[in-house]
Order: structure tokens, then sequence, then C-alpha cells
């Protein structure tokens, strides 16, 4: 299948770790109303293939060329899964997008340390996000109550997963776009320039939280619409 010169409508949304889709909606809301047809995935959280297969499942349902994007360990989700003929381009979210042969753990290598973000690891080796430290790590820039209610709906991972390396990289064939959120307290801000800057995409800043998906969902949603109206042509 070729997305060449296709008008592209179809979007495709893979949240992160410590959160379902619901957190979309604003984006959601905005694009759709744009009348751009939206998917929301739901991963669960469990290994990077099943991830993955949850992403290539909501793929295979779209009517035509795509835009896949992905919020934190989402962007890990989508490089491996943006090979899928119908993924047009890229959006990171302040999002992880390692390479081929790479694991999510070496991102963050060399880079420096994010206090307020701290994972607290359970028996069974699935990590949830501190309760404390939930507001200060994740979501800085909400509401108390919407910050208590995304730390108590939060969805625990695998913590496995990060030492899991992606056997493709998407974003060294597809055109890439990244948001990032210039208040992230989950990553280091020279770790997502340096991974969206090698990853070529073209990158808008944005003062948020790592929240930005839900805290800045205009800015997002205006960056998935200028992918989708620069990515045809770009799909193999």
């Amino acid at each position: 299948m070729s997305t060449t010169g296709q008008e592209i409508k179809n979007v495709v949304l893979v949240h992160g770790a410590f959160a379902d889709g619901s957190g979309w909606r604003g984006v959601y809301d905005k694009l759709t109303a744009r009348g751009y047809r939206v998917t929301i995935v739901q991963i669960p959280l469990t290994s990077l293939a099943d991830d993955v297969a949850a992403t290539t499942r909501a793929l295979d349902r779209q009517n035509g060329p795509a835009i896949l994007v992905g919020h934190s360990w989402g962007g890990t989700v989508i490089t491996e899964a943006g090979l899928h003929p119908s993924v047009a381009g890229l959006v990171y979210v302040s999002a992880l997008a390692p390479d081929a042969g790479e694991t999510t753990a070496q991102q963050y290598e060399g880079f420096g340390p994010t206090p307020d973000f701290v994972i607290d690891v359970v028996e069974d080796g699935y990590g949830f996000l501190d309760h404390d430290k939930f507001k200060a790590g994740f979501a800085a820039d909400t509401s108390d109550a919407d910050a208590a209610f995304l730390r108590d709906a939060q969805v625990p991972i695998n913590m496995a997963v990060f030492s899991t390396p992606v056997k493709n990289a998407a974003w060294r064939d597809k055109p890439s776009w990244a948001v990032i959120a210039t208040e992230d307290r989950a990553f280091d801000q020279a770790m997502l320039q340096h991974m969206a800057k090698r990853a070529g995409a073209t990158i808008t800043t944005v003062p948020a939280s790592h929240a930005l998906y839900l805290t800045q969902s205009g800015v997002v949603s205006d960056v998935i619409a200028t992918a989708a109206q620069n990515a045809a042509g770009g799909a193999h």
C-alpha cells in the first residue's frame, strides 16, 4: 500500500506509561472538529511486543494513510509500529525515540536525573509513579483535582519494557514531528532535544509539564494537523 499523494485524515494516538488513552480527549475533540478521524489506542503496557501489537491492530483498521502519535513511552511504541504501511508520518509528544537495536533505557544515558519523577516498582516488576511526587513529576500544570485523578487512575508498566530493544526505527523512513514540553520533569530537556533532532523531527516547544497532551492539547493537535498536511508522500 502506498500513501503517496493521498490526503491524510486519519490520526492514531498512543498514550504512554502510567496513563491510559483518556488523556487524549482534548486532542481528540480538537482534531475531530477539524474533520480528522481519530483512533485512540489503549496499549496494555505489558511488553513492547504487546504494545506494538495493540497499535498495529488499530493501524490495520485505518481507511487510508495515518499520522501516528506517541506520548512518552508511546514514542518507543510508535518507533517500532510506525513501519506499518498506513503510517505516513510520526509525531513525538515529549516522547522517547530510540534507534534500531537500542533500548528505551539507553536513551537516558549521559543525561540529567529527574528527581521529581519517581517510580515505585512492586514485587511483580511493574512500576507505578510515586503517590506524593506524582503531580510534580507528571502533571505539574494541571489542577490538584486533575492530578489526583490521573495519579489514582494510573496504569502500571512492566519495567522490563525499558530494557527491550526496538527492532526498527520508523523515523529513519517516515517524516517526523516533535512537541517538547519545556517544563517536563520526566525527561531531561537535553535528552528530548537529542532524540528529536536525531530523528530529524520538526520541533515545537511549549511551556508545559509531561502531561502536555492534556494541558496543551491545542498546540499538540496543531502539530498533528501540520504533520497530516505535510506528510503526504512521506510513507513508503
